[in-house]
């Protein structure tokens, strides 16, 4: 069973991802201290696999997003500025390959 997940924590990982892309040396390292309150890289990778499934899942229409979630909107993360406009599917999958 995973651990849990508060919403400031799930904030940090997401603006985290953004900072640490995938040719960040310890880049798992790195979100998990950004994340802080004890995760570990596992819990860490963990928790972006399940984010990565979740995508997924969205993308192929299998899980239906409420209406509110479909419509654009716009996400201002920390650290460097980075502006994204789109679907939540849409603005949720640049989170998880960029």
């Amino acid at each position: 069973m995973g651990s849990m997940w508060t919403t400031k924590q799930n904030k940090l990982f997401e603006n985290a991802l953004a900072i640490y892309d995938r040719e960040t040396p310890e880049r798992w390292a790195n979100i998990a201290r950004a994340v802080g309150g004890g995760k570990t890289v596992e819990e860490v990778k963990r928790h972006y696999e399940a984010l990565v499934e979740d995508v997924k899942q969205i993308e192929s229409g299998r899980v239906a997003l409420p209406l509110q979630q479909q419509q654009s909107f716009c996400w201002q993360l920390q650290g460097p500025r980075i502006h994204v406009r789109g679907t939540w599917a849409e603005v949720s999958m640049k989170q998880v390959s960029g």
